[in-house]
């Protein structure tokens, strides 16, 4: 007998089936993330930035991999483009993968010494982050950036240090391009 996985991806990247949950950052959820604040306090809070999809079959079982989509809605708070909040693994030697689904993007990693580097996601291209890496992607199209990603379950996500010191870069708009702006 042969058994659905019971979980499904769309052409578009959305999750669909068994043990897919998902959440949705609004402007709202993100203060302190853009570095415009008075640009960031003049929008729409309940507007959209970035959802997460994620199929989670093992828990956090040592040696499970969870499989899951980010989508980053076209958008910039001031000039700097729409984001994920980004996250160090709490297990700090986990690494991922991400690869571009749809529309155009960077991903941004940074290690523990603040060292950042960028490069393109776009429909097709696979990324390898390493441990110890922190990483968030940056919509810089004007339709929604989708990602696929899987990871170790137990990896965990740690928010807490780049809540108070931020990525060494930031991504921005300059002469109607996208540029790397450092944040050191």
């Amino acid at each position: 007998m042969i058994i659905s996985s019971g979980a499904f991806v769309s052409d578009n990247g959305r999750l669909r089936g068994e043990n897919v949950a998902g959440s949705v950052r609004r402007l709202k959820d993100l203060p302190g993330l853009f570095m415009d604040d008075t640009a960031y306090r003049s929008m729409d809070p309940e507007q959209i930035v970035y959802e997460v999809q994620l199929h989670n079959s093992c828990g956090s079982a040592e040696g499970g991999l969870l499989f899951g989509t980010s989508t980053v809605t076209p958008g910039k708070v001031g000039r700097e483009y729409f984001m994920t909040k980004g996250h160090f693994h709490e297990i700090r030697n986990r690494a991922e993968y991400y690869w571009g689904i749809s529309g155009k993007g960077v991903l941004v990693t940074m290690d523990e010494r603040r060292q950042a580097s960028t490069v393109r996601i776009e429909p097709g291209s696979l990324h390898y982050i390493p441990g110890h890496a922190a990483h968030r992607i940056v919509n810089i199209g004007d339709c929604p950036l989708v990602v696929g990603a899987c990871w170790l379950a137990d990896a965990g996500y740690d928010y807490d240090l780049l809540a108070k010191e931020g990525f060494s870069v930031r991504i921005v708009e300059e002469n109607g391009a996208p540029a790397i702006w450092s944040n050191k």
